[in-house]
């Protein structure tokens, strides 16, 4: 099965690609970002996010999507913004009919790191190594999408809910 990780953002929407075999580590197929410009158009940056997750869905073929939940942010406006650009992400997955799941960060750092109050670094060194890749991914966005993946990976099987908005 290939599952589509997403780590929500505006300016920068993480992602990551694996194939899960059962019983067997996640095999990486891909991972990155979509990057906005900050000088760019709002409603221009929030089409670019989702044209962008559109083509992963077009290329990878995912039959998964895991999101990363989006937490408290002080700054109102950067919340918003997260929100919106996580919600064309959404949009774009749910457009392809595909089954769409949800995780705490605690939740993807405890599956990734054994601690759900791990720090960024602490998330890329576990994702490199349970991956066995070379080198760290880069940057945290993707490396968090590839969080994403592993924990929902590691959640398949019988009596996993699919999204439900909370």
């Amino acid at each position: 099965m290939i599952v589509l990780g997403i780590d929500p953002g505006y300016a920068i929407l993480g992602y990551g690609v694996l194939e899960t075999v059962a019983g067997k580590m996640p095999r990486p197929i891909d991972y990155g970002v979509i990057e906005t410009a900050a000088g760019e158009p709002f409603p221009s940056r929030l089409e670019k996010l989702y044209l962008g997750v559109r083509q992963l869905i077009s290329l990878y073929k995912p039959e998964q999507v895991a999101f990363e939940e989006l937490f408290f942010y002080r700054n109102v406006t950067t919340a918003l913004q997260v929100g919106a650009g996580r919600g064309v992400a959404l949009l774009a997955a749910q457009q392809a009919g595909l089954p769409l799941y949800e995780y705490t960060p605690m939740e993807i750092k405890l599956a990734v790191c054994g601690n759900g109050h791990a720090d960024k670094r602490q998330v890329q060194q576990m994702v490199r190594i349970l991956l066995s890749l070379r080198e760290l991914p880069r940057p945290d966005d993707a490396a968090d999408a590839l969080g994403v993946a592993i924990c929902h990976a590691n959640n398949l099987g019988p009596g996993v809910e699919e999204f439900r908005i909370r």
